[in-house]
Formats: C-alpha cells, sequence, structure tokens
C-alpha cells in the first residue's frame, strides 16, 4: 500500500486541571485504512521522555502499521511539554508524573469505547493493543497491568526502571525542588520538579515495572537494539531476569531509536527491523 491510502484525523481530549486550575489537553491523530470490510485492531502508541508524537520515526511507524490494517493512535501526553512546537511548554514537562501519564491512557481508552475519537467505526474495541518506546515502553507495560481491555504490550528499548535520574540529579532536587535535564537536540535545560519523585514514592508498588511485567498473562514483546545505552541494557537485563516467559528480539547494531533522528531523514535497517518484527508479533502478522 502507499501512504495515501491512510486517511488521518486529529483529535483533542480533556485530561483533567493542574493544581494550579489550568486545564490540560490531550492532542493526537488517528490513521487509519478506510473502507476495510472490517474494524481495525487498535494499536495506541506511546512516546517516552523528552519526545513527542511527531518526533522522528513516530509519523512513520504510525502510517506503516495504519497501511497494515490497524486503528493507529498516536498522542502527547498532556504534560510532555509540547503543545505546538517542541518543546514549548517546560512548565508542564517540569510537574509530569507516570501517574499522570496513567490517567491520560484511561482518558483515550475511555474515549475509544465510547466512539469519541475520530473514525470510531473502524475501531476493533474488543482488540486493543499497547506500543511504547522507551519511557512509553514502561508506561505502557504498567497501563496494561490494570487494564484487561489491552490485548498485547510491545515495547522498543523499554525503561525497566521508573527512576530515571542519577544522584547528582536527585541531590539536585532534593535541595532545591527542582533539577534540570539537558536536551542535547534543541539545547534546553529541561526542568523537574520534586512531584516526581513524590508520585514515585506513592506508587511503588504499581510502578515497578518489573513486577507487572512479570504478572502480565496476555502476549508481550519487547524489542531491544543492542547498542542502546548500558542502562537500558541492564534495564532490558533485568525484565529478563524477572520474565522469562515473554517474547524478545534483538536488534543488531541497534541504538535506542533504531538509528532513526529527528527531523526524520529516512528509515534505517534497524528501524525496518524492528517493525518487522512487531508486524508479525500484533495480531494481523
Amino acid at each position: 500500500m502507499s501512504e495515501t491510502s491512510t486517511i488521518q484525523e486529529a483529535f483533542t481530549l480533556e485530561a483533567g486541571h493542574l493544581d494550579s486550575g489550568e486545564k490540560l489537553f490531550i492532542r493526537g491523530e488517528v490513521r487509519v485504512v478506510p473502507d476495510r470490510s472490517g474494524p481495525s485492531p487498535v494499536l495506541l502508541i506511546c512516546h517516552g521522555f523528552k519526545s513527542f508524537k511527531e518526533w522522528g520515526f513516530f509519523p512513520y511507524i504510525a502510517t506503516r502499521f495504519a497501511e497494515q490494517g490497524y486503528y493507529v493512535i498516536t498522542f502527547n501526553f498532556s504534560c510532555n511539554g509540547v503543545n505546538e512546537t517542541d518543546f514549548d511548554e517546560l512548565e508542564r514537562f517540569a510537574v509530569n508524573t507516570f501517574s499522570r501519564e496513567q490517567q491520560d491512557l484511561e482518558v483515550i481508552l475511555q474515549a475509544l469505547l465510547a466512539n469519541k475519537l475520530p473514525l470510531a467505526d473502524a475501531a476493533d474495541k474488543e482488540s486493543i493493543h499497547l506500543w511504547g518506546h522507551s519511557k512509553g515502553g514502561g508506561t505502557a507495560i504498567i497501563f496494561a497491568a490494570e487494564h484487561p481491555q489491552v490485548k498485547s504490550v510491545l515495547t522498543w528499548n523499554g525503561i525497566g526502571f521508573t527512576d530515571l535520574f542519577d544522584d547528582t540529579f536527585k541531590k539536585q532536587l532534593e535541595e532545591y525542588g527542582i533539577a534540570y535535564v539537558a536536551n542535547v537536540r534543541t539545547k534546553q535545560e529541561m526542568p523537574i520538579k520534586a512531584v516526581f519523585y513524590e508520585d514515585l514514592m506513592d506508587n511503588k508498588e504499581r510502578f515497578d515495572i518489573v513486577k507487572q511485567l512479570a504478572g502480565l498473562t496476555i502476549p508481550v514483546q519487547q524489542i531491544q537494539g543492542d547498542q542502546d545505552s548500558p542502562r537500558l541494557m541492564e534495564d532490558f537485563q533485568q525484565m529478563r531476569a524477572g520474565d522469562a516467559k515473554h517474547s524478545v528480539v534483538t536488534i543488531a547494531g541497534g541504538n535506542h531509536t533504531f538509528g532513526a533522528v529527528h527531523p526524520f531523514k529516512g528509515t534505517t535497517p534497524q528501524l525496518e527491523q524492528a517493525i518487522q518484527a512487531s508486524l508479525q508479533f500484533l495480531p494481523l502478522g
């Protein structure tokens, strides 16, 4: 199929409020091939940390999956720091938490089930699947553990632990109530406030990704590049040690983004391998 065989429609969902009372929104798109003979399995794509729905490979892979017969949902988490451009809402990025992202996924799921997303008749609501990259992989595992509507989980270079930062960062956060992480691409110093760790402390069991993965009885596939960062390779090994029943695909030469960059400059052999492995795992494969 060619890219023109898919259609795409945008949506905006209300996602609660900040403590200040300011409204939050989830902005996304649905991609699907029109006029199929029946409804399409749903693939909900979760971006990771310092990422967004238009980053690098996301539009490309969303279209690829839609071409293969999926009802594909891409979106920005409500506090991912992006409204119109990257990153133009750093004040929201600073207060993002794992709990907030779980709430966002709940909003999307309920909108899907209530036929409030675009092209709703094209979605098979009995066949809902989560896909997550990096932090989004951990987010997807946590959500699936609490939602029987999810029929499978697919992760690309997913995190195994929710504590994303080193001791120096945490010391700065403890002392000042705010700390900063560099965005090498945009040259921004991106703020993180203490609420991030407060949320983790309040949800230790819930956000134990290794434990939640081990408890999942639905199909899970972890796709891992063997040139990912040492920390994430260690996460991967910890997840494998805690759970050997789910399938794993290792991509030789694959870095954290399988060679893709932002702005997107085209596909790579490693990215194509990850896509093909994903398609073989998902229900239409």
